[in-house]
């Protein structure tokens, strides 16, 4: 369907609303994105702080079959550099037995970073959107079918438009938001048990003033079947002059402290690396089941990848008004940035052919 003439309302600006709201600036089509959160991005976030290296907290590597999001990444001139593994790693098997240093195989597929974060990537899409087009901090709260038109309602105003795209989270998307009239029991049912990409994740990172890790007989990519920490990585940046550690922490301890995280992260670390990891610069995290805009509770249990692309997320609804996308509704690369750019295609393609 050709919508070049019609209003385009698109909630969530995320890595998916952002690539659509890029692509469709190329066009004559009108278009609006609504953001929960008072900065763009969702689950991709790059703390920056004054001279340390950024710290991805969200989405983070992209790997060479990602092929949609790599010639998005050409396409926008940005650039990226190889993840550092290094060839050897601290594996903790048992809390019975101490660490070891072990090899990693050899030839492995590399994992890319992103020069300056991942950050980058949003900035540079928000960059081709109109200041006035992109709205944020506006919660979604309703979405209304009248006649030939569907209404967008806002915790403060009203939004009109032909069509919308719901780039959120299926299973956060039927907590948080109402439709009228109500959509087919079958799309509740498959959303409400669509697992979220990142909703349960811990991300953590410490940056450092040297790479003590890096000394001989040491390395900065930790497996641990222990915890709290299970993976761990060199995460400096591309210039080498800045110098961080980061991983995931393990979920199950989202309802403790801020503090009491780093207290745990640091003891884990000290069994590697001694006394020197106290000597971290700054402590960062983010716990993604405490972002309301992000997660919610699931009612029953929900398996990783639950649902992703399903049926119910390829079809339109409110006759052609209204539209399910985001990197959870993708049929391939689910669940990574690669199938949120996906995502965005596929609308796109629909929305002006």
């Amino acid at each position: 369907m050709n919508n070049s003439n019609k209003e385009i309302i698109i909630i969530g600006a995320g890595l998916t609303g952002l690539t659509l709201g890029y692509y469709l600036s190329k066009t004559n089509c009108k278009f609006k994105i609504i953001e929960a959160q008072n900065r763009i991005g969702g689950r991709i976030y790059t703390k920056e702080t004054p001279n340390n290296a950024p710290i991805e907290l969200g989405a983070t590597w992209f790997a060479k079959q990602h092929t949609n999001v790599l010639s998005l990444l050409k396409e926008l001139n940005l650039t990226l550099f190889e993840q550092v593994l290094g060839t050897t790693a601290v594996y903790e098997p048992i809390s019975t037995s101490p660490p070891q240093i072990v090899q990693l195989p050899k030839n492995q597929e590399p994992s890319y970073r992103l020069t300056g974060g991942t950050e980058q990537l949003i900035q540079k899409l928000a960059q081709h959107i109109n200041k006035d087009d992109l709205i944020i901090d506006q919660e979604v709260t309703t979405i209304l079918h009248e006649d030939d038109r569907v209404i967008v309602k806002t915790t403060n105003q009203n939004y009109i438009g032909n069509v919308v795209i719901s780039t959120l989270p299926p299973h956060l998307l039927t907590n948080t938001i109402t439709f009228d009239p109500k959509l087919e029991n079958n799309f509740y049912q498959t959303a409400k048990n669509t697992h979220t990409w990142m909703g349960e994740s811990i991300k953590i990172g410490f940056t450092f003033k040297t790479p003590f890790w890096r000394e001989h007989n040491l390395s900065g990519t930790i497996f641990s079947n222990v915890g709290p920490i299970p993976e761990m990585y060199d995460h400096s940046n591309q210039q080498d002059n800045l110098y961080a550690l980061k991983g995931f922490f393990n979920g199950v301890y989202h309802k403790t402290t801020k503090e009491e995280r780093c207290e745990l992260a640091l003891l884990q670390l000290e069994k590697y690396y001694g006394k020197q990891v106290r000597d971290f610069l700054t402590y960062e995290e983010m716990v993604w089941k405490s972002e309301k805009y992000t997660s919610t509770e699931y009612d029953d249990l929900v398996l990783p990848h639950q649902n992703n692309g399903d049926h119910a997320f390829q079809k339109s609804y409110y006759n052609h008004k209204l539209w399910i996308a985001g990197t959870e509704t993708s049929i391939s690369y689910f669940g990574y940035m690669e199938g949120a750019v996906r995502s965005a295609q596929r609308i796109f393609e629909l929305l002006t052919t």
